[in-house]
Order: C-alpha cells, then structure tokens, then sequence
C-alpha cells in the first residue's frame, strides 16, 4: 500500500528500510482496524434484534442478553480503537530513532549543498501521517466494499443506494484532491520561506536593531507571512467546500436510506429492523471516504515530504556508508582540477583549481574579495564537496574516509569560529566524550594556542558555559577559542579562514606561533588571510582571481610575479 502511494524510487532505500522497522506496528494497526470495523457491526445488529426479536414478542430477557453482548462488543471496540491508535504512535517512535539520525548525518555531511533545514520538517510531516489520522483513514479504507456489501443484504436498493452514494462522495473527494494540491503545495513553498526567513532574522537582530533596518524587515517578514497565509487559507476554504458538501450528501444519503427502508417496510420486502440498521451500515460505508478527505491534505503534505526526503537521500546516496579503515594520514594535501558552483549562482566560484601541499609546508592564500578564497578553504577542509575534480590526503580522496574520521586529521577555523551552546572545553574538543585524555588534550590545544590563561581568567575556565553561536564571549575570543578547536588532536592539516581578522596584536602573536608549531610537527598549514603578519611566515602563496589560480609557488616569486607593489587582496607583505 506504502509502495504504491509514495512510490519506490532510487533515494528511497532508508525510507523503505525504516518502514520495515515498523512493519510490525503496522500490521497490529491493521489487524486491530479490522477486529475494530467488524465490531462497528454491533449498533446495526442490536438494532435489528431489537426491533425484529424484542419488541415483537415483549422478550425483556433477550432485551438484556443482546444489550449485554452490545455492550461488550462496543467495549471491545473502544479499546482495540485506543490499542491501534498507541500502536501508530509507537511505529511513529520508531520511525524516530530509525530516521532522524540518518536525516541529520546526511544534512551535515552534505554541508550546503542540500536543501537541509527543511529536512527534519519534511520528516517529521511524513511521521505525523504514519502515526496519525492519515494512516487510520488508509486502514479503514478498505472495508467500505464489506459494509457495501452488507447494505446489499439487507435489500438490494439499499445496496444500490449506497454504492451510487459512495461513487458521488469518491467523486467529491478526488475534485478535492485535484483543486487543493496545487494550492497546498503553494502553501508549503511559501510557509517554509516565511520559516527560513524567521529564523535568519532571529539571528541577525542586532544589526537589524543597530542599523534601523526593524521596521522595513518585520514588513517584509510580515509580507512573507501574509503570503503564506493567504495561500494556506485558500487551500483550507477549497477544501472546506467539499469537505461541506460531502458532509451533506452524506446526511442527506442517510436520510435516503431511512426513507427507502421504510418504503421497503411498507412493501414487506424487509423487517422494520432493518430501518435504522440500513442508515447505520450506509453510514459507516461512506465514513472511510469522508475520513480520507479530513486527512488528505495531511497525506498530501506527507507524500511531499517523502519526495524530498528522496532527493536529499539522492544526493548524499554515498554518505554514512561504511569505509574501509585506512592508516593516519601524514599531511599530503593534493588539489585537482576542483571546480565549485554553489546554488543559485551563475558563476563558478572555482575554476579548474590544482595544487598539492607537503607536510609541514604553510600556504598563504591571497586575493581580492571574492575571488573564491573562503570556498577553497572550505573545500581543503572538507566543509564542501567539489562540483569536479576531487581532493587527496595521502592520496585517498575525502570521500574515502568516514567523514568523522577525516575530519580528526583536519583542523579548521572558519571566517565566523561557529562556536556552540556548550562549555568551553566542550567546544575546542569537538564535544567528544568526557574522558581524561579528553581533558589533557583540549587544554593542550588551547596553550599551543596561547589561549590557556584567557580560559583561566573566565568565572568557570574551561567549564564556563556558553550560549548559542558561542554567546558569552567577544568574536576575539571566540576566534581564539575556535583557533584551540582547529589545533585539538593535532590535525595533518590546518585550514584557517581569516585567523586574524578579529584578534589584538596578543592574539595575532599567539597565532604565529602557533602557525610555527603545527608546521613544524609536519602539519600542512593553508592560511587565507588579508593581514600580513600571519603570512610572513608562509613557504608559498596562492594567489586567486574570479576562482582561477592566478599565481603559485614560493612566497617571493609569487609576490614578483603579481603586478602592482602589493597584490589584489593582501595588505602590507613584509619578509620575513
């Protein structure tokens, strides 16, 4: 039935996998509805023994007898109704712990190249179906052909009555599906705008404040809103006409069914228990229908979320498998012919980009804003997959290693240090687990660093806490806290974004050194930076323009090279 409704498509494996996970709750939902319709049955045949039995011969004895099995059946019912809806919510639990992980792994590996933020929103509308009404209307569906048939042994009319009743309100339910979907689609495109735009702002409201910008951003967030709810209204006043008019039409088919069973009364071709029986099993025939349409838009949403959760499979599809272990690494850095185009650009930020670098070598990277210095820092340290060519460390590209395990070999310091709600030694050891080793080696970080004594002179040291995007702390110390971060483990390879850009001459100092340090242990050093004092120290420089190298090689024939006293991008270049 899954397969059918969501489709099996190259991207789906995981989703599949953890449905079958779930399969048992599935099935016990399933046999739990069929014991649960079956037992709907019960009004209709008290009803017909009531009027047929005890009201004719004045039995007040079966009156008890078939009020008490009534009233165990209808027991039964409520309870095996509150056992299958605990068990969806159950299978909705599992499908929690089976996928979410995944779906996070994925995310984060893919970095920005996948439409990520609305992943576990996605997700988590698929899971509201599976465990929620959608899934009850799904397992209920399937019995409206017994009631029909029930309907025609009571007297064929009523059979015939009920079935032309179904094929209207099925009618009505599909011209509700083909006028909602586009509009409920519309809905979601623009709701998850107005979300992404809320949580940007939300991170951004100082400057916002600072810069006078408040009261044109809340109208433009509020147009953004207003767009949303506009389209989801007209979704839900779509959907309202027919979930009104198949609410009429199935009062009006029961009150149809009433009038032709007492004219079949009249006639003598059925008991008078039949009456109220026939309106009860016309009733619950075309329920199932009128349940799908309440739920279809929930459905919708969630056939939607299974879609782009098989995109984002699809283009992480080599994420999270497992790798054979290869040996540490001892810093061999090559780069081949890497192009990079993010989305929604029209220019490659790289061209065609080769280098290598040995261990222990330090490489400067200049060049004028936007010259794809930032994305070739992203790409060395693994942040970012190339569109082409491909990257080696030690000869085995990036993609060869679990990106946990590449990453303990790569230190990296980006633009922003990205610091997270947590302690301070939580964030320069990467939130590994506590352990001694862990300890020693994160205030080893931050003394190479020379970051040591500012922890100490924090109310908490290394256990101060700090609140998200490293709330807490100037961007001086956070860079310098993020400098310790990318030195913990002592990584083969050292990629600092802008290492300097926030710090005092102190910190530019420490920086220098501990440049030095992870050179000479024989790490790999790339340093993108337009302050000079940090690439004195660099053996080469890599100069780049619209994405292309434009020069490479030592520090000294690079800076002859380029034209002009100083390089686009670079400020004050002294030997040293």
């Amino acid at each position: 039935m899954l397969d059918a409704f969501l489709g099996k498509t190259p991207g789906s494996e995981p989703l599949f996998a953890a449905l079958r996970q779930c399969r048992t709750h599935l099935i016990g939902a399933a046999v739990f509805s069929a014991l649960v319709n079956l037992l709907y049955l019960t009004p209709t045949l008290y009803m017909m023994q009531v009027y047929d039995r005890v009201v004719p011969t004045a039995g007040l004895t079966t009156l008890v007898l078939v009020s008490v099995v009534a009233l165990l059946a209808l027991a039964s019912l409520a309870a095996l109704d509150w056992l299958r809806t605990r068990i969806l919510i159950r299978a909705g639990i599992q499908l929690d712990r089976d996928l979410a992980g995944t779906i996070l792994t994925r995310v984060t590996e893919a970095g920005g190249r996948t439409q990520g933020v609305q992943a576990l929103r996605d997700f988590d509308g698929l899971r509201g179906a599976v465990s929620g009404q959608g899934a009850l209307a799904l397992f209920d569906a399937p019995w409206t052909p017994i009631y029909l048939a029930c309907c025609f042994l009571l007297h064929p009319l009523i059979g015939v009555l009920t079935l032309v009743g179904g094929i209207v309100l099925a009618t009505l339910a599909w011209l509700n599906e083909r006028d909602t979907r586009p509009r409920l689609g519309r809905a979601t495109k623009a709701g998850t705008a107005a979300y992404a735009a809320q949580e940007a702002l939300s991170g951004h409201s100082e400057v916002v404040q600072a810069l006078g910008m408040r009261k044109a951003i809340i109208g433009r967030q509020l147009e953004g809103r207003r767009t949303a709810t506009d389209a989801q209204a007209q979704a839900q006043l779509a959907g309202g006409r027919y979930s009104g008019a198949i609410k009429f039409f199935r009062l009006a088919l029961q009150s149809a069914a009433l009038g032709v069973a007492a004219f079949l009364v009249v006639k003598g071709e059925m008991s008078p228990g039949s009456i109220i029986a026939s309106s009860v099993l016309l009733s619950r025939a075309v329920m199932p229908i009128e349940q799908l349409v309440g739920a279809w838009p929930a459905l919708v949403q969630a056939r939607t979320s299974w879609k782009s959760l098989i995109e984002l499979f699809g283009k992480t599809a080599g994420h999270g498998q497992p790798r054979t272990a290869l040996p540490d690494p001892v810093g061999r850095v090559s780069v081949e012919a890497v192009g990079v185009r993010l989305p929604g650009t029209e220019k490659p930020q790289l061209r065609a980009v080769s280098l290598i670098l040995e261990p222990g070598q330090v490489l400067g990277v200049i060049g004028a804003s936007g010259s794809g210095k930032t994305t070739l820092a992203r790409v060395l340290a693994g942040a970012l997959s190339p569109d082409t060519g491909a990257v080696r460390l030690d000869g085995a590209e990036y993609g060869a290693r679990d990106s946990d395990s590449l990453a303990r070999h790569i230190g990296y310091l980006p633009q922003s240090p990205t610091l997270f709600a947590g302690t301070i030694k939580e964030n320069i050891s990467r939130f590994a687990d506590a352990a001694p080793e862990v300890d020693a080696a994160a205030v080893r970080a931050a003394r190479t660093a020379g970051v040591h004594d500012l922890i100490q002179r924090l109310p908490n040291g290394y256990d101060t806490l700090l609140g998200p995007q490293g709330m807490g702390l100037s961007a001086g110390q956070a860079q310098r806290i993020g400098l310790a971060r990318a030195l913990y483990g002592d990584p083969v390879l050292l990629v600092l974004d802008e290492p300097n850009a926030s710090v005092d001459q102190d910190g530019e100092t420490a920086l220098i050194a501990a440049v030095e340090a992870a050179a000479a242990r024989g790490a790999a050093v790339v340093i993108v930076a337009h302050r000079a004092g940090v690439l004195a120290k660099a053996d080469r420089l890599l100069a780049l323009r619209d994405g292309v190298i434009q020069a490479e090689g030592p520090r000294e024939d690079v800076l002859a090279r380029l034209r002009g006293p100083r390089p686009a991008g670079l400020h004050e270049v002294k030997a040293g």
